[in-house]
């Protein structure tokens, strides 16, 4: 069946888009929420307290005088002033209270206005948006969904594809330029998970702070350079996948592990849903005996909590044949099936 874009979808994949989302943004949040308070945070977040935990005098020791006025009482820093407003390096911009990552240099863009400009956030849930009608405006303030720190606000006068213009003040970022790529980073390495829907399992993964990449593609197949046609018939025997980059520092294999068992149902063999065949089987594709250690182990401790036999394939990692461009960031690609 083709969607609307002419491109070979799934039926009702709308609604079932928007719940797998929704999924993979709580599967994350339940990561985030076991780490804090005790567990390794991201790039610059140091031994920072749960921020739920802190007070306003923790805050006024932990921020500088500008980001603790912006950040905690709401003001805003003069335009054409930031040190980000006519910044064009490649990277991350953090929230500078937390470490959440926020925006993307990819997509910052010159608005003209004296602050820095995004027509998007880094991923689904980095934000909150609140009505804000101060000064005698309404409009709608956006704050950090991890720490509450105010970052400015969002309008719908914004470039294309969104529309939106996320108008944030540069004493709540923080930039983090970004490493080389991974063929030359010896200190990423790589994670290959089958899910079902591979929209989704990017979409949960890419939500990860030190996730590097997602792509989504084909592995444990015979067919070589299959399409997305010929996997969805079902007879090459790859499965969809999505293969993570990720920063071993940042977040572990283990990790990875807790949100793959979270996106999915683990127990149902070559289904997840209204998804049937064996392109939508759950497996988990080693790239070292230590991956297969530890995945055989999570493996037997999920089928105990569950009390059901788990039939996750677990397996050598074969040869990785990336999915066509329009799969790729499907969902930020495509607005309209996020929830």
């Amino acid at each position: 069946m083709k969607n609307e874009s002419g491109n070979y979808g799934r039926p009702a994949g709308l609604r079932r888009g928007r719940r797998r989302f929704a999924a993979a943004v709580l599967a994350a949040g339940i990561l985030y929420a076991a780490r804090a308070g005790g567990g390794a945070g991201p790039a610059g977040e140091g031994a920072m307290q749960d921020p739920d935990r802190m007070t306003d005098a923790d805050w006024k020791k932990t921020l500088t005088e500008e980001q603790y006025d912006v950040m905690r009482c709401s003001a805003t820093e003069r335009p054409f002033t930031g040190k980000y407003w006519n910044h064009h390096g490649t990277g991350v911009y953090a929230c500078a209270a937390c470490g959440q990552e926020l925006f993307r240099s990819s997509e910052k863009f010159d608005s003209g206005t004296g602050w820095p400009g995004f027509w998007r956030t880094a991923a689904a849930g980095r934000v909150i948006e609140k009505a804000d009608t101060s000064h005698g405006m309404r409009r709608v303030e956006v704050v950090c969904s991890r720490c509450g720190g105010h970052l400015g606000h969002v309008f719908e006068d914004g470039p294309q594809p969104t529309g939106m213009r996320y108008c944030i003040n540069s004493a709540a970022l923080e930039f983090s330029p970004a490493a080389p790529p991974a063929s030359g980073d010896p200190r990423l390495e790589t994670a290959t998970f089958g899910a079902g829907c591979f929209w989704c399992s990017e979409a949960a993964f890419d939500l990860l702070e030190g996730v590097r990449e997602v792509k989504v593609g084909y592995m444990g197949g015979t067919v070589e350079k299959p399409t997305y046609k010929q996997v969805s018939r079902g007879d090459t025997g790859h499965a969809e996948v999505a293969q993570v980059t990720y920063d071993p520092a940042r977040v572990s294999f283990d990790e990875l592990l807790h949100v793959f068992w979270k996106i999915h149902d683990p127990t149902t063999l070559n289904r997840q849903g209204a998804d049937v065949g064996t392109q939508y089987r759950s497996v988990v594709f080693y790239h070292s005996d230590e991956q297969k250690r530890r995945a055989e182990a999570s493996a037997a401790k999920e089928a105990a909590k569950l009390g059901k036999k788990v039939v996750t394939q677990i397996a050598p990692a074969a040869v990785f044949y990336p999915a066509e461009d329009y799969h790729q960031e499907y969902f930020k690609n495509n607005p309209a099936f996020l929830p």
